[in-house]
């Protein structure tokens, strides 16, 4: 028997998790929903999807499982709009977004009715965006929190989880509130640092524009989450407010105690402060996909002659690995490598630094 998927927003998410469900689907029709209609046109062209309706209550009222794929502002909205629709009995809902406290609560009034949400969070991304990004395998190992309601049925958890069994993700189950204080403490929040350590540096860039190049090697690759987009992370803090806050407050506290030891001279408290965080980060695991996306990137020793870096990219190109960023690094504290690569995963990656030092180049992988 044949059933619906419908699919509220066809960016890299939405697209990834239509994918997804098409290949470990059998007797599925996808549709999407697009206010962009030359995206929704793409995303058809790109068979990420079979159909396009032309609105929400068309797309919703026969689907089995609906799939809303926005940024958590829009997603209220469309939850108020599908309270609104006369939708099959046993059609399950869920999102994709970040926070989850807010959106549940929105969700009472789909309860209600007697509807089934159960609030989702794929944690992977990419550094490409839009529905031609979107790839099957993007959330693989990846984790995805599932937060349904105390008296959400098992059966309907299990339903979801099969729904969504090609994305190959490990699926976590936690309380609302649960989750936004985890993803707040390692999502959320460093976005925030990121954002206010390039707001130092272009304060000072001001009075000394040199810093800007300076600022080119370590420095930008540690605030790269900055680059996010605005809109998205806007949302996130209104939505994550009270987690975020307290989370602040902390951090104040933190940096009065690191103060504290460099207005004193405290050698041994601040060797112990970096020393213990030191020993605390390199315990986290490398190779799991954790809230904030990992960059596969290595770094290549190449010699400062003409033609050294495209015989790096020739090699990869007749291996056919591709390359996602390429840059020249000019301050390179801490890092080993003239020449950094971006790769799209591991595999892609591991193959790359293999068939280089068959080449006799010398590459490293920053941990």
């Amino acid at each position: 028997m044949e059933k619906r998927v419908f699919v509220i927003g066809l960016g890299l998410i939405g697209g990834s998790i239509a994918l997804a469900i098409r290949r470990a689907q059998e007797d599925v029709t996808i549709v999407g929903f697009e206010i962009n209609e030359e995206r929704l046109g793409l995303a058809k062209t790109l068979n990420v999807i079979d159909e396009g309706a032309v609105s929400i209550e068309q797309g919703a009222k026969d689907a089995d499982l609906i799939i809303i794929s926005a940024p958590v502002g829009q997603a209220e909205e469309i939850m108020e709009t599908l309270v609104n629709i006369e939708m099959k009995p046993t059609v399950i809902i869920t999102d994709v977004g970040s926070t989850k406290q807010q959106i549940m609560s929105k969700a009472i009034h789909l309860h209600k009715k007697g509807v089934t949400f159960i609030g989702g969070h794929p944690m992977a991304g990419s550094h490409k965006s839009g529905v031609s990004a979107a790839r099957p395998h993007l959330f693989e190992n990846a984790f995805y929190i599932l937060t349904p309601e105390k008296n959400t049925p098992a059966a309907k958890i299990e339903e979801l989880k099969d729904w969504l069994s090609g994305t190959k993700a490990n699926f976590l189950i936690m309380s609302p509130k649960e989750h936004d204080e985890l993803t707040g403490a390692v999502s959320h929040f460093p976005h925030i640092v990121a954002a206010s350590l390039v707001h130092q540096v272009a304060a000072i860039d001001e009075k000394n524009s040199t810093i800007s190049s300076i600022a080119a090697g370590g420095f930008r690759d540690i605030t790269r989450i900055a680059s996010s987009s605005p809109t998205m992370w806007r949302d996130i803090l209104l939505h994550n407010k009270d987690t975020l806050l307290a989370l602040l407050e902390k951090w104040r506290i933190e940096m009065d105690r690191v103060k504290d030891m460099i207005d004193t001279m405290d050698s041994d408290a601040i060797y112990s402060y970096f020393n213990s965080a030191k020993e605390f980060r390199d315990g986290l695991p490398v190779k799991q996909k954790g809230a904030i996306p990992s960059f596969y990137d290595l770094y290549v020793d190449v010699p400062d002659h003409p033609g050294s870096i495209s015989e790096v990219t020739s090699i990869l190109a007749k291996e056919e690995i591709s390359i996602t960023n390429i840059r020249i690094i000019e301050v390179r504290e801490d890092i080993m490598g003239v020449l950094r690569l971006s790769f799209r995963n591991e595999d892609d990656r591991k193959r790359a630094q293999i068939c280089l030092a068959k080449h006799q180049f010398e590459s490293f992988i920053e941990m």
